[in-house]
């Protein structure tokens, strides 16, 4: 441990002064290791940890695969999980993602994907959670990061990771500050899942008929029928003739149609996108291109009340009724729902490609849905209503993160 001069940071409790000292993180770790891929999976046994388990400093325990206890205890027994051990990806597009391991999650293992950390016992292991998820973290992954097939850096790199901290007193008091601010927006996401959680068991109700509103007079609308999709959506194929709209839109499996350049950080669209797709507001788009959890495309409804231009590739659909597209818009939110209405349509053509031409998906299974459009809009107004709490959350979300990012900043040299 070596003492550096005028390692101080911005922002300070009032009773403590003096320098910080620079630490390398092996000086306060027992072990620093990886696990392996097991040859098999099983349906239930020891919890395995993916990085897609990582949900914040949590891990979410519905993302488990699992293995036999036999290979727990002999070929992936150096990979066994503690109570207080850290979790680090090392590997994949989410390298530097951090959680914590608790007793709730035992017996469990994990993958060569996350690094399991291991603190000495004199070590504020929420301190060092805060140092491994900061900015000077951050940047010693850029600079040492290799990018190959995937990005990762090795146990090497993160056993000379320095970092920088006070005495143990003030290591606390800073830990529990922003453990605090975590808790806040562990709040937040847990009321945003339950919320999200209370919108699917009301769609469930509402497209099974289990609940059925009233007219404005107390009167029962009329019975609702089964329709393809053809009946209710008309393919346009308006071209952006004349660059008659300049912004151009990506097609998100979270945020829906939404500017290209916000999505991604830049456009990605051709030189010239006069042969570009118009999507007007409440037009519905089915994009062809698999994402996580939708191997055959995602069918969104844009919601942006303003047209804009998308790849030529998508299919563009107006729906009957701006209220028919809301609700095919909740109604395919849903991974399970998708597949199993795509499927059926999916023809193999050369080198075992996956194709839906837009004839074949507007041919599809039938819906029960409503036929009164006062109906269909007192169903969407009512998931709206549900869709905004939720973006309200999401808000408050954002906003406690920022603020935790911007005291990381300060707090920390």
């Amino acid at each position: 441990m070596k003492q550096q001069h005028i390692l101080q940071p911005k922002l300070r409790f009032p009773e403590f002064e003096g320098d910080w000292n620079e630490t390398k993180l092996k000086e306060i770790t027992s072990l620093i290791t990886k696990g392996t891929t097991p040859k098999s999976f099983y349906n239930q046994g020891i919890n395995f940890v993916k990085l897609e388990s990582l949900d914040g400093f949590n891990i979410d325990k519905r993302k488990f695969v699992y293995i036999d206890s036999e290979t727990h205890e002999n070929e992936l027994k150096r990979s066994q999980l503690k109570v207080n051990d850290i979790l680090f990806a090392i590997a994949g597009a989410t390298v530097g993602k951090v959680a914590y391991v608790k007793q709730e999650i035992l017996p469990a293992n994990t993958n060569q994907a996350l690094a399991i950390i291991r603190l000495k016992e004199n070590v504020n292991h929420n301190y060092i959670l805060q140092i491994l998820s900061s900015r000077q973290m951050k940047n010693y992954i850029y600079m040492n990061m290799s990018v190959g097939a995937q990005p990762n850096i090795s146990l090497e790199q993160l056993n000379n990771f320095y970092y920088k901290s006070p005495s143990l007193p003030e290591q606390q008091k800073i830990a529990d500050y922003l453990s605090t601010v975590d808790n806040k927006i562990n709040l937040l996401e847990e009321k945003k899942a339950q919320l999200a959680l209370y919108k699917k068991a009301m769609m469930q109700k509402l497209f099974s008929q289990e609940i059925r509103f009233k007219d404005n007079n107390g009167n029962d609308f009329p019975d609702w029928e089964s329709f393809q999709l053809k009946d209710i959506l008309l393919e346009h194929k308006e071209k952006n003739k004349g660059y008659k709209y300049t912004e151009v839109v990506s097609v998100a499996k979270e945020k829906g149609v939404i500017n290209q350049i916000e999505h991604l950080g830049r456009s990605y669209s051709a030189e010239n996108i006069e042969h570009y797709k118009v999507v007007n507001p409440f037009d519905v788009v089915y994009t062809k291109s698999p994402t996580s959890g939708f191997p055959f495309g995602i069918i969104k409804q844009n919601k942006l009340n303003r047209s804009a231009v998308l790849s030529p590739l998508y299919a563009v659909f107006k729906p009957k009724t701006i209220y028919l597209g809301m609700l095919l818009h909740d109604l395919f939110l849903s991974e399970v729902e998708t597949f199993n209405y795509l499927i059926p349509l999916v023809q193999k053509g050369a080198k075992n490609t996956m194709n839906i031409n837009n004839e074949d998906f507007l041919n599809g299974k039938k819906y029960k849905l409503p036929t009164s459009e006062k109906e269909q809009q007192k169903i969407a107004n009512f998931l709206s209503a549900i869709d905004e709490n939720i973006e309200k959350v999401n808000e408050q979300i954002t906003q406690t993160q920022s603020f935790k990012k911007a005291m990381l900043q300060q707090m920390f040299v």
